[in-house]
């Protein structure tokens, strides 16, 4: 894609490392998550390969043409658990993305391919409304992918009865007209996702978020760049 060659690196490092992870979730994930998982991991590689900087490696139109091909048959299996599930609904978007920006490559003037650029053409790939409609969406996701693994404080609350439940942090429990007893506080981290510590790494709920938010970032700096 266009832009500087350091970033586009860093592009494509970070998608390559969610694709490895997306292909090691295919052993611990049962039925219908394994066609999540792969779905996953093309998305990644796929999104590393289109990363590459144009100094490196001049893609023919052809290529651009395949990567539509194979996106646009990806989409089109996602579409009936689409219908069903949101996740789905983001795979099915992610899907359409990835064949938007390759059909906008292949549609370069020749120029465009001789460097794998724009710079100094004055062109630029796709339409200014589906980048724009794209780049809304993924800030959206990356956002509320990231509120999702920050982590939540919780006071629990000790009654001299010997209740106890959550409050929110820096409230004082109402006064029940008690005199004696001490209150204890106890301040607690507790997660978004709770999972217990067992089971393989790629198992984990948090480590498979991390990865369709690494995924995201990356899917706005390609748009950016587009």
């Amino acid at each position: 894609m266009h832009g500087p060659a350091t970033a586009g690196w860093l592009v494509v490092a970070l998608c390559a490392a969610a694709g490895t992870y997306c292909l090691l979730r295919l052993r611990g994930v049962p039925g219908a998550g394994r066609g999540t998982a792969g779905g996953e991991a093309l998305m990644g590689f796929g999104m590393a390969a289109m990363a590459v900087p144009a100094a490196v490696v001049t893609p023919p139109r052809w290529v651009w043409l395949l990567y539509a091909a194979v996106f646009g048959v990806a989409a089109l299996r996602t579409l009936g658990p689409a219908r069903r599930s949101s996740h789905h609904l983001h795979h099915l978007v992610g899907m359409l993305a990835m064949v938007y920006m390759s059909v906008a490559m292949a549609l370069l003037p020749g120029a465009a391919h001789d460097g794998h650029g724009t710079q100094g053409t004055g062109d630029a790939g796709g339409t200014p409304l589906a980048t724009g409609v794209l780049l809304i969406y993924y800030a959206g996701f990356v956002l509320w992918t990231g509120a999702r693994l920050l982590p939540l404080q919780t006071v629990t609350v000790t009654a001299p009865d010997g209740r106890a439940g959550p409050e929110l942090a820096g409230t004082v429990p109402p006064d029940t007209g008690r005199t004696s007893g001490p209150v204890a506080g106890t301040v607690t981290e507790a997660a978004p996702v709770v999972v217990p510590d067992v089971g393989a790494p790629e198992d984990r709920p948090e480590m498979a978020l991390a990865c369709r938010l690494s995924m995201g970032i990356a899917m706005l700096a390609m748009l950016l760049t587009l």
